[in-house]
């Protein structure tokens, strides 16, 4: 079993699924993505590579993030984009006791899954705040994935048990929220998908700029 289908109730889109494209079949790619500027993924002497033009030779996919923070070609300057503060305050607070985590951690996994839309909804059927896929949901009892209060809370009862897996190291919990644990556990670390490694980057930042701003 590969590490990826070892992984059911997670998502798995854009290049978190790093592995897929070795599979594909020369001029095989992904289904357009409805409009925009293509970005296409491919395999350039073993590493993936990345561009508006798609490769004259071999296999691609057309890239499509799996969450806000997840796209390698973003040009958002994370330490400066504007901060959610107040957003989903009562929800957040109540969440981060419950479960005993920072707040600021929770608004920053928001922030990077969803960027604060409880709407949001990747192409796999992740759903709301924290982007939780329906069998993620289901396995950690949420009973309605698109009540912002369900949601958060279920996204971070799930951050929490990550960073109990992993002996609260803020790093790998957030590496496995997105790539899952079992991935994180094959590498001893972050994986080495190009998503997922600018997906923890981006939440480190997102949580020390949110710690500053919450706690001074």
């Amino acid at each position: 079993m590969s590490p990826l289908s070892a992984l059911p109730f997670f998502r798995w889109s854009g290049v978190c699924l790093v592995l897929a494209v070795l599979s594909l079949s020369p001029g095989v790619h992904a289904a357009p993505d409805g409009g925009g500027t293509r970005i296409y993924k491919y395999l350039q002497g073993g590493t993936p590579s990345f561009s508006d033009v798609p490769p004259s030779k071999g296999g691609y996919i057309v890239y499509r993030p799996s969450c806000y923070a997840c796209n390698v070609t973003s040009n958002i300057n994370w330490n400066a984009t504007k901060l959610h503060l107040d957003a989903f305050g009562d929800e957040i607070t109540l969440a981060a006791r419950q479960f005993d985590l920072d707040p600021a951690l929770v608004r920053a996994v928001i922030h990077a899954e969803s960027g604060f839309n409880p709407r949001a909804r990747s192409e796999k059927g992740a759903m709301g705040l924290m982007q939780l896929m329906p069998g993620t949901a289901r396995m950690l009892g949420v009973p309605d994935a698109s009540d912002p209060v369900h949601n958060i809370r279920g996204g971070v009862r799930y951050l929490a048990g990550l960073l109990a897996r992993f002996k609260n190291d803020v790093t790998l919990a957030t590496a496995a929220y997105n790539a899952g644990p079992e991935a994180v556990q094959k590498y001893a670390g972050v994986p080495p998908y190009a998503e997922t490694q600018v997906y923890v980057q981006r939440v480190k930042i997102l949580h020390q700029r949110y710690r500053e701003s919450l706690h001074g």
